[in-house]
């Protein structure tokens, strides 16, 4: 095939595309985050609480997208927005952010509690002290990291061979993990919840508490402390749904963009925000907060797997999250690299990443991606990749959501097959809502989202050295 008629083909119908929507969000969070939200919070009605707001969030900034997708149905998604609604540093910043943490370190934490659960499995794959292989310095090295590179470098392998695999395992991956969690709510439900454990966690529901690592309670949260409890509280929330913006980016393979990336970013997110709330009422349903706030590993949905299914709940748990960060690490891989392939493009990334290989995807893009991920693999820092990943990638959510406001004031005439809903209360309490967000963060959790930040900035004399090496070229 010549490079004449290489080219992104326009493969996927509105289904691929909801899927990879509601794939690439339901990663391992809402089996995890739960406990240290818990911890924050301390209450079932703030629990329930910080999920709404984070559900809230999504489905506004969903709908709003609708309007840039709908405007600018090309690959690169966020990236392109933000260059067209502001100019080029800002695209390069969010691409530069993307590439050094947003995606990468999310597939890599991503591909971390993969390997975790698989240690229900293969107990070499626990992070202990008697699994180390190596130490050099501060950094100790697991059987668990290795195994979370090698599931990174086997789905980059295969989003190389073509949209169609990528396409295969996302739907059958998304629509199994969604039964299955469905699933488990039904179960939970039905089979373990215990009126005397809900009534006694919705008893104080709206005194907000901080609780110790074994659940117990250490004091109440007041004034603006609560606060920087929903922010801190939100860091896993956030996580948990983020991604659903990750359709966006391959719109040179969705059928008619302008119609089916709008409706499958507003099915997806509504999808996932339903499951997850629904989720938490089961969990709360069935154990007491304590124990939610003290599972071990803060593995909540294995500590109420054991009163649904007995003493295989455990494993049962850990291959529905398995499979369920298996697909999620597919859509956040098959996505990705078409950012780069933009920037690239644009002669603001390395030239070869612009190219498409004889399956019309850019295959450099998804191996230097996969390198990166692969590193950040090593951190083992769970957590601490939450947090960085929280702060930047709302910021540039907040944003792109403003960028709506430039582009009705600079563009009126501009073709909008669809327009933001609730414009323009809902886009600017989102806006609002963010910026709080990232205050809070940076007051109560300096260290990384400061890391976060930094690491944005640091973007500014890249972006002037890929501009005066463009210009030298050209």
């Amino acid at each position: 095939m010549s490079e004449n008629t290489q080219g992104f083909k326009p493969t996927l119908g509105l289904f691929d595309a909801t899927m990879i929507v509601a794939g690439s969000m339901i990663g391992s969070g809402i089996f995890i985050v739960s406990a240290d939200i818990t911890r924050n919070v301390g209450s079932a009605g703030w629990l329930i609480a910080v999920w709404l707001i984070t559900g809230f969030m999504t489905l506004i900034a969903a709908l709003s997208y609708g309007e840039l997708s709908a405007m600018f149905p090309k690959a690169g998604g966020q990236y392109v927005y933000l260059k067209e609604a502001f100019n080029p540093l800002a695209g390069f910043l969010y691409g530069w952010s993307f590439f050094a943490v947003i995606q990468t370190a999310t597939i890599a934490a991503v591909g971390v509690a993969f390997s975790k659960f698989a240690g229900y499995f293969i107990p070499a794959l626990e992070v202990a002290d008697a699994n180390i292989i190596a130490q050099i310095g501060i950094f100790k090295f697991y059987p668990a990291q290795l195994v979370s590179i090698v599931l990174i470098v086997f789905l980059t392998y295969i989003n190389t061979k073509g949209i169609q695999g990528g396409k295969m395992i996302q739907t059958v991956f998304t629509v199994v993990k969604l039964l299955s969690l469905f699933g488990l709510i039904v179960f939970g439900f039905l089979i373990a919840a215990r009126a005397e454990i809900w009534n006694a966690n919705w008893a104080d529901a709206w005194a907000m508490k901080s609780r110790n690592a074994e659940g117990n309670v250490v004091g109440g949260v007041a004034g603006s402390a609560i606060l920087g409890a929903i922010a801190a509280s939100m860091v896993g929330s956030i996580f948990s749904s983020d991604a659903w913006n990750n359709v966006t980016f391959i719109a040179g393979e969705v059928k008619n963009p302008k119609r089916n990336i709008g409706l499958s970013l507003f099915f997806g997110t509504l999808i996932v925000t339903l499951i997850y709330v629904a989720a938490n009422l089961m969990y709360i349903s069935v154990l007491p907060l304590q124990e939610i706030a003290s599972a071990p590993q803060d593995r909540v949905a294995v500590a109420v797997s054991t009163p649904i299914f007995g003493s295989i709940g455990a494993y049962l748990i850990a291959v529905m999250i398995m499979i369920s960060t298996f697909g999620c690490n597919n859509g956040l891989i098959l996505a990705g690299a078409r950012v780069y392939y933009t920037m690239a493009k644009d002669g603001l990334f390395f030239k070869k990443t612009a190219e498409l290989n004889k399956n019309n995807v850019p295959e450099f893009a998804l191996w230097i991606q996969c390198v990166v991920a692969s590193i950040l693999c090593l951190s083992g820092r769970y957590g601490d990749l939450l947090d960085m990943i929280s702060f930047v990638v709302v910021l540039f959510y907040a944003l792109t959501i403003l960028g709506i406001f430039i582009l009705r004031k600079n563009r009126p005439d501009a073709e909008r097959p669809y327009k933001a809903f609730g414009y323009p209360l809902l886009p600017a309490i989102y806006i609002l809502m963010a910026i709080t967000f990232c205050a809070l963060l940076i007051f109560y959790k300096p260290t990384y989202a400061g890391w976060g930040l930094a690491i944005v900035l640091a973007g500014i004399p890249i972006y002037y050295l890929a501009l005066r090496n463009k210009n030298s070229q050209s």
